[in-house]
């Protein structure tokens, strides 16, 4: 990793992470004892589902939609979660109150399989009920520059591999792409879909503004990401014309600016891809709307 390399996931340095308390299976832990089996699901085969939210003036944001995602999820892995809506929201509840947190939090609610009895594959193995972790962190976003990208040549697959859609823990595409971004002297990857169309990046989705229109992919091989949804409807509420299309490295390359999506970082905006600079290189005038819209709305949600 280069001396100056960022991420979209930047934070600043909080030093009460050090003292954090985790939910683990029902129960509030300290995080030096947050531990999980070594034949738990998750560790042995990336087999489970996970969600990432944030905390804002003691509320989660866009909580109903993280919810639905990782209900649908588990039920397309045919993994039983073992709680309900409310069951998960009273767990991240008591883990926001047990830190003490009322804003600038990021909640990582993940769900395994759970334990195996043997350490082989079968989901049958696995028969001691899901293990539920949430981990929370006092997170402040950090962006000291706008994000340099590099394309890799790992794409975003078909569904009938695994399901570019579904937040699971089996991330070694992205963590792939990730490493041959960081060679490459980025600080991203923007990966393509099996076509060669430009369609999101190892962490993030992937926007495009030219000629005042904010372009996206169609959303056939990428993660559907609730900031991403948020900002198209954004769009559309304020006249902004919004597409879900495909388009090419080239377009790309020709783009008045370029931002990225997620919970974590809202927009975070990309000022170079492949060593070629986008726009002015800093972040744009239309992606500047995009994202006091953005905050408004979760005033709004959070209110």
């Amino acid at each position: 990793m280069t001396d100056d390399h960022v991420s979209a996931h930047e934070a600043e340095e909080d030093a009460r992470n050090d003292e954090l308390m985790l939910w683990l299976n029902g129960r509030i832990v300290a995080k030096r004892d947050a531990v999980v089996s070594v034949y738990d699901s998750g560790f042995m085969l990336g087999d489970g589902v996970w969600e990432g939210l944030r905390l804002h003036d003691g509320r989660w944001a866009f909580l109903d939609d993280h919810l639905d995602r990782l209900f649908e999820a588990a039920k397309a892995i045919d993994l039983d979660i073992g709680m309900d809506r409310d069951g998960l929201t009273d767990a991240l509840e008591a883990t926001r109150l047990a830190n003490g947190m009322q804003s600038d939090a990021h909640a990582r609610l993940m769900v395994t399989r759970g334990p195996k009895t043997r350490p082989f594959q079968h989901p049958a193995l696995s028969r001691q009920g899901p293990t539920v972790v949430i981990i929370l962190e006092h997170s402040r976003p950090v962006q000291p520059r706008p994000i340099r990208m590099a394309t890799v040549p790992h794409i975003r697959g078909l569904p009938m591999t695994q399901d570019p859609k579904l937040n699971s823990h089996s991330k070694l595409n992205c963590v792939l792409a990730a490493i041959d971004a960081e060679k490459a002297g980025a600080d991203e990857a923007l990966m393509l879909d099996v076509h060669g169309f430009v369609n999101t990046t190892n962490s993030c989705n992937f926007f495009i503004v030219r000629k005042g229109e904010v372009w996206t992919s169609t959303g056939d091989y990428c993660m559907n990401g609730i900031t991403r949804e948020r900002v198209i409807e954004i769009c559309r509420a304020e006249g902004i014309p919004v597409f879900e299309k495909n388009f090419s490295l080239v377009e790309c390359y020709g783009a008045d600016e370029a931002f990225m999506t997620g919970t974590f970082g809202a927009q975070t905006p990309v000022g170079e891809i492949d060593g070629r600079v986008i726009g002015s290189g800093q972040i744009g005038p239309v992606t500047l709307r995009i994202r006091a819209l953005y905050k408004a709305l979760i005033q709004q949600e959070t209110s």
